[in-house]
């Protein structure tokens, strides 16, 4: 079939049936990184957070009160709440392979041993990077582009005991998302083919990282996961599928995408058996951006099949996906599983840029065993939620049930948390001026993600590239 939905007998089991897997097998699946609790708790919490309106939303608690200036100018919190910097750019690396490579961007926690963690974290470094990503023997791709990732292991009390090259040689690695068997997918956020700002080798890859070993993952391209700007992934814990958002703010826009792996039942290394990339259609709605009305439902998805996944001779959202066309959106970010669904973000879209509407940020959520798309919050001033600033970028579960929120946009940057109620907080505030006090400028926030056991907020200034572990009464 080259359009459409899959046949029946094309379908996971779990899929065909409409059934899920045997609670013992969820469970098994979820306990391998540890999220059990998270997605147990996280079931339903979007609908209850974003369902009221602008004057529901001030009632309620208020976040964790004003943030209080750093003495030390790096990083505002509330009161009752500290960080401790883990990582700088141009520091040596513990391993002696190097210096901190420059722009921290996604990132991911995973359990460790006796209580501690592995984070991996992306350089979304071109060609032209200050501090490029250390070329290592067996870790290294194109040994011409200074993009890749970084690994660091803390012990159960949160202090750093090594930090390595876990990928090099890749390029502008952004986004990316954790996989239920214990690795992350780092998303190269560039098309630049082999010849294009010196490189050896095509761009645009999805790469696995073994947050322990990373040799155990080496430098290999899933290339049957499409070649384009990839920004972030969420898995499926259920049925294996990945989804993939396409991060492009020029027309035409980005897609959103799903690989169907031929292994679904995963584990490391399995997505380099290949599968199917589709990208999704939602019929009439060629522009996400158009549709402003939060809880806004389609049903009867849609998936095309990519025509070429590789792109070789035209980028994926220029390719002709037939007289029903496919569904654009754009700067669609980041992406993550909850529940039984997949969201993901698109943060922001300008008319005068060729979208079909303006907003400050959409969140989106796909329901795969319904086939629905609905939209559960707009962000922007004329709408149900106020977010001070604009284009949210990474976005992950807090504590709380709410969500935590990295800013990508001009002025002051900041880590916004939105609570059930649909009450936007700030949580920190990069205190960092990069400019002067005249001309004051910020670096963005990125990789916000937290600890296994939930203590540990972990969040990257992007430039002056810094891991900051923060610490406090997340429960309260």
């Amino acid at each position: 079939m080259s359009d459409t939905e899959l046949s029946e007998t094309e379908l996971p089991e779990t899929e065909r049936s409409g059934t899920e897997p045997s609670a013992t097998t969820r469970r098994q699946v979820l306990a391998r990184t540890g999220a059990l609790g998270a997605s147990i708790a996280f079931t339903g919490a979007l609908s209850e957070l974003f369902a009221g309106t602008a004057t529901a939303a001030t009632q309620g608690r208020t976040g964790y009160g004003p943030l209080v200036p750093d003495p030390d100018g790096l990083l505002d919190l509330p009161k009752g709440f500290r960080y401790q910097v883990l990582s700088r750019e141009g520091d040596p690396l513990r391993s002696g392979e190097g210096k901190v490579p420059s722009n921290h961007d996604g990132m991911a926690a995973f359990r460790g041993r006796r209580g501690g963690v592995h984070l991996v974290r992306n350089h979304e470094n071109r060609a032209t990077a200050k501090l490029g990503v250390p070329t290592v023997k067996g870790l290294t791709y194109d040994p011409a582009a200074k993009g890749g990732c970084t690994a660091l292991a803390l012990d159960r009390h949160g202090r750093v005991v090594d930090e390595r090259v876990a990928i090099a040689g890749t390029a502008v690695n952004c986004a990316g998302g954790p996989t239920p068997w214990g690795t992350w997918l780092t998303c190269e956020e560039t098309e630049d083919k082999a010849g294009t700002s010196g490189y050896t080798k095509d761009h645009g890859f999805i790469f696995e990282v073994d947050p322990v070993d990373p040799r155990r993952t080496g430098a290999v391209p899933l290339t049957a996961m499409g070649r384009f700007q990839h920004e972030a992934v969420a898995v499926d814990p259920w049925r294996g599928v990945v989804y993939e958002t396409e991060d492009a703010f020029q027309k035409p826009f980005g897609l959103f995408y799903r690989f169907l792996p031929n292994k679904p039942e995963g584990g490391r290394g399995s997505l380099r058996a290949g599968g199917r990339l589709q990208a999704m259609r939602v019929p009439g709605v060629p522009d996400l951006s158009a549709i402003q009305e939060t809880g806004a439902t389609f049903d009867g998805v849609e998936w095309a099949d990519v025509p070429d996944p590789l792109a070789a001779r035209t980028p994926i959202r220029h390719q002709d996906f037939g007289p029903k066309g496919i569904t654009h959106a754009q700067k669609l970010e980041g992406c993550y599983w909850g529940g039984r669904c997949v969201y993901f973000v698109s943060s922001f879209a300008h008319s005068a840029e060729g979208s079909a509407a303006d907003h400050f940020g959409q969140v989106w959520r796909y329901d795969p065993a319904r086939r629905r798309l609905t939209l559960v919050i707009v962000f922007g001033p004329d709408t149900d939620i106020q977010l001070p600033g604009e284009s949210p970028d990474n976005i992950c579960l807090a504590p709380s049930g709410g969500l935590m929120v990295c800013e990508d946009g001009g002025g002051t940057q900041h880590v916004y948390g939105v609570t059930r109620g649909g009450e936007v907080y700030a949580m920190a505030r990069n205190a960092q001026n990069l400019g002067t006090p005249e001309e004051p400028e910020w670096g963005e926030f990125a990789g916000v993600a937290f600890s296994p056991d939930h203590d540990t907020m972990y969040v990257n200034c992007y430039t002056p590239g810094t891991t900051f572990a923060v610490t406090g009464p997340w429960r309260r």
